[in-house]
């Protein structure tokens, strides 16, 4: 099937944008595009490959050498007589799941143990060399490729070693990511790693929803006919790309442009200096798709909003996106003053009416249109596909997003009754700054995803043993595979070169590795009136939230069980995204009678559930409450029943006890007892007692 026309696609001006910029510029680095799904970043994407310009390589080469210069290290080489041909530019996609062979490539170690000879076959960046690089959902790419890939950009080559054979050759590609925000964030090294970040959503226009659907309906129903009527749009793009490309090296960055890009990145806290390497090069990439040669403040502020979202220091919670005041500031306190063309010593020329001295009206050409006119001033770039500045705050949370929430009336401390009453109100606390939590982990040894949380066997860590051949998983371990060909040497005798013990598959073993795993952390959250004051529950949302930031750092998903009144609820189902429990956890309401049994019930069945979904990763289960309750007959004999179930599954459990008062009931403990649970007071939940105030909250 023919892909999807790029011209085709209806709206996405700002994504569209930052790929043709990518495409002109491949130094930029990359794209990654942000966004629910069903908003076609990948049919996009992937339309993007028809309009990347052809390559030169030289003949015969797997690893896309480039004949002006080719690598001195390829595997193919080296390339002394050079004949050439071009090849369509390709766009590789990489599988979330595929094995590190399969990317990087691999070496036959039978046939380099039994014959000394090297045998490498290319992986996938060799594929996406002087290409680009394509992967979708690439915020659940495991750690053992987001580790590959950083070396690759960082490096510009791959090195393959592997029990002292090694290969190198060279892979600069332009990387390309989508992600579904809700399914969790990417390692910060990898998220810097992109040049550009593009936050998508579906249109809430009507006509504009209608279009979408006509064209893809079109689409499925004859993809050949479709594409060739787009054809003529695409190849006339093509070609503008294919200009812009030609024009970039005569565009010049002057000291004034670069002054006013090192102040709009300082102005933003960006860390390290790749922010502004990557706004000038996407901004004198702009202005060649424009059609100039000189970087106006337009360019940088296109390139601003394209480079520096997902680089400004913020916290973890955070919502993407840049201030577009803060950025208007940055620009105006970088402006350099206007020259007056006719100078006059004697300053005599100020009297000549004002307007066109420097305290006149500022007319000082396209570079200040959009300051008050917008998109469609009449600057030279007026006219160029660009991000719309309509939309510049979208993804942007300034302050708390949940301000709107209803506000608890005065003198509502106590937010419900253990007496039978119906609670009065209820009442949504905040938070505190979420400090280091103490470190929580399941017990015994998993085999789930690479984490930082808990103890695990897998592709990574230090060796602890080996295996023999079975499932041949991992590296091998060429000490323990010559042994045990060792062992049979004097019945198979010597190789024939007589270097060694003749090698079969089945003297191969492979290394055990240990190292950590990341685990589900499910939340079991008593959200009753029971909980107390809003000082009580805010010192408990401020402990779940350091336990969420807490999994954040150590990659485990997250999921959240309230239970308040006569009910239990799943508040977010487990998710990769702590961002999203953050925000459930905020606009918590709190309030009614505590029944407890039905939460330890609720928590039960998600953790039945989710076993089914994903095996390999082990539940963490903690509960916060003081040990109460009190909605429904024999509340407490039953709350006991379900903690019994809990604890005949075998599931680890921590107990966060928010009991406070001189006169305690010790329900908690008890409760921690029956689970088999670790007990821990919601004070002592952090690792360090870093200021006054929690140490108080701690006694």
């Amino acid at each position: 099937m023919r892909p999807y026309p790029f011209t085709a696609v209806v709206g996405m001006g700002e994504l569209r944008l930052a790929l043709l910029l990518c495409t002109i510029s491949p130094s930029i680095g990359g794209v990654l595009v942000r966004g629910e799904k069903g908003t076609a970043k990948s049919t996009m994407v992937r339309a993007l490959a028809g309009l990347l310009p052809d390559v030169d390589v030289v003949d015969g080469c797997r690893f896309s050498c480039d004949p002006a210069a080719p690598d001195p290290s390829c595997p193919d080489g080296p390339h002394r007589t050079v004949s050439s041909s071009q090849r369509p530019a390709r766009l590789v996609e990489l599988p979330v799941g595929a094995a590190e062979e399969r990317v990087v490539g691999s070496l036959d170690l039978e046939r380099a143990l039994r014959d000394g000879v090297t045998d490498f076959q290319p992986g996938l960046l060799a594929g996406a060399h002087r290409g680009m690089l394509y992967v979708d959902e690439v915020n659940l790419l495991h750690d053992h490729l987001v580790d590959t890939l950083l070396d690759a950009a960082a490096m510009g080559r791959v090195t393959v070693e592997r029990e002292g054979a090694s290969v190198s050759h060279a892979a600069r590609f332009v990387l390309i990511g989508t992600m579904n925000p809700e399914e969790g964030e990417l390692r910060p090294q990898l998220l810097d790693r992109f040049g550009l970040t593009v936050e998508v959503s579906s249109s809430r226009d009507a006509a504009e929803r209608v279009e979408v659907v006509r064209r893809r309906l079109a689409y499925e129903s004859d993809p050949d006919a479709f594409a060739a009527g787009y054809a003529d749009e695409d190849a006339a793009l093509a070609a503008e790309i294919a200009a812009a490309r030609k024009l970039l090296p005569s565009v010049e960055l002057t000291d004034d442009a670069l002054l006013q890009i090192a102040e709009v990145c300082a102005a933003f806290e960006v860390d390290g200096m790749r922010a502004d390497i990557v706004t000038a090069r996407t901004a004198a990439a702009h202005a060649a798709w424009c059609g100039r040669t000189d970087v106006s403040t337009e360019d940088i502020r296109v390139a601003a909003r394209l480079a520096l979202p997902h680089r400004r220091r913020r916290n973890p919670f955070d919502a993407p996106g840049i201030d577009s005041e803060q950025l208007e500031q940055a620009l105006q306190d970088a402006q350099p003053p206007e020259d007056d063309p006719d100078p006059d010593p004697d300053g005599d020329d100020s009297d000549d009416g004002g307007d066109g001295g420097p305290e006149g009206p500022d007319d000082g050409g396209p570079e200040d249109g959009p300051d008050d006119d917008g998109p469609d001033g009449d600057g030279p770039g007026g006219g160029a596909p660009g991000p719309r500045q309509d939309n510049e705050d979208a993804g942007q949370v300034d302050g708390n997003p949940h301000q709107g929430d209803r506000k608890p009336r005065s003198g509502d401390t106590d937010t419900g009754s253990e007496d039978g009453a119906a609670p009065r109100t209820e009442q949504r606390a905040g938070t505190d700054t979420p400090y280091r939590a103490k470190l929580f982990t399941v017990d015994g040894t998993g085999a789930g995803s690479d984490g930082r949380r808990s103890r695990a066997e897998g592709e990574r860590g230090r060796i602890v043993g080996v295996r023999p051949d079975g499932t041949r998983s991992g590296s091998p371990h060429l000490v323990a595979t010559l042994r045990a060909a060792a062992r049979h040497r004097p019945r198979r005798g010597p190789r024939a070169d007589g270097a060694g013990p003749v090698v079969l598959p089945r003297d191969l073993r492979f290394a055990r590795r240990e190292g950590k795993e990341g685990n589900l952390v499910l939340l079991c959250v008593d959200a009753s009136g029971s909980m107390g004051s809003k000082a009580r529950i805010r010192e408990v949302k401020t402990a779940v939230l350091s336990l969420l930031l807490d999994a954040y750092q150590r990659r485990d998903k997250v999921g959240l069980v309230t239970f308040r009144a006569s009910e239990a609820a799943v508040a977010l189902p487990p998710t990769s995204s702590v961002d999203v429990a953050a925000a459930r956890l905020e606009q918590l309401p709190t309030g009614g009678r505590t029944p407890l049994a039905e939460g330890l019930t609720r928590a039960a069945e998600v953790l039945r559930v989710e076993a089914l979904r994903d095996g390999d990763r082990r539940p963490l289960l903690v509960v916060v409450t003081d040990g109460r309750a009190t909605s429904g007959p024999e509340a407490l004999e039953r709350a006991h029943t379900a903690a019994d179930g809990l604890a005949r599954i075998g599931v680890s459990t921590v107990v966060m006890d928010c009991e406070t008062g001189r006169m305690r009931l010790g329900l908690a403990k008890t409760l921690a007892g029956r689970l088999g649970a670790e007990h821990v007071a919601v004070g002592d939940v952090a690792a360090e007692k870093l200021t006054d105030e929690v140490k108080r909250r701690a006694a």
